[in-house]
Formats: structure tokens, C-alpha cells, sequence
């Protein structure tokens, strides 16, 4: 199942959008065992990101995340280097949370909601 809320202020990455793939295995319901994996996935957007407005709504490189319509665009990058999981269109989701660790204070986080 895909769990998602369209944010019109989202928290932003070197000025682009992006999602976090988390991965979830429920073993069981009764009772609940949920496991998650500690390796999750973030994608970026191609494109800056710009409030939604009506010249910039069919825009997809910039508000959706999808690999599947970013993976075509000049702009993506491709990380090679395994090393470097901070960097290009597809990262890590610990890379992502260490720099919103180290990059934002409680108080901005709550103002990005």
C-alpha cells in the first residue's frame, strides 16, 4: 500500500522536492509484528521546486518524484558512487535524514508542517 499527502510547503533539498521510500513488512496481525527496514530510499525531483501555480502545474519533473518520470530528464543524476549516497537524484534515506539532523533546528522542522 503507498501512504502519501501532497505537502504545498514541502521541506526542500538544494531547492528540490523529494519523497522517502520506507520500507515495511507486516509479519503478522494479530498479534501486530511490523518490520522495517533500516535502509530506506529517497527520490528527488529534476527540477527546482515552485509553489504550484497555473504555469507550472503540468510540470511533473518538479512536483512528482517518481523515478519513473524523472530517470529521462537531462537533469537527473545518476549516483555512481556508492560512498556518496548524499548526492544526485536517488539517495539514501540516512543520508537525507543526516542533513535534516544537521541542517534544520526543531523549530524550523515544525514550521515546514
Amino acid at each position: 500500500m503507498v501512504v502519501q499527502r501532497y505537502l504545498h510547503k514541502p521541506l526542500l533539498i538544494d531547492g528540490f522536492k523529494f519523497d522517502l521510500r520506507i520500507y515495511v513488512l507486516i509479519n503478522g496481525i494479530s498479534p501486530l509484528r511490523v518490520y522495517v527496514h533500516k535502509n530506506g530510499l529517497a527520490r528527488f525531483c529534476t527540477v527546482p521546486y515552485e509553489s504550484p501555480v497555473t504555469g507550472n502545474m503540468t510540470n511533473m519533473r518538479m512536483h512528482l518524484t517518481n523515478y519513473a518520470i524523472n530517470k529521462d530528464c537531462d537533469d537527473f543524476v545518476a549516483n555512481e558512487d556508492e560512498d556518496a549516497d548524499d548526492k544526485g537524484s536517488k539517495r539514501s534515506m540516512k543520508s537525507v535524514l543526516d542533513f535534516i539532523i544537521n541542517n534544520f533546528s526543531y523549530e524550523k522542522a515544525i514550521k515546514c508542517e
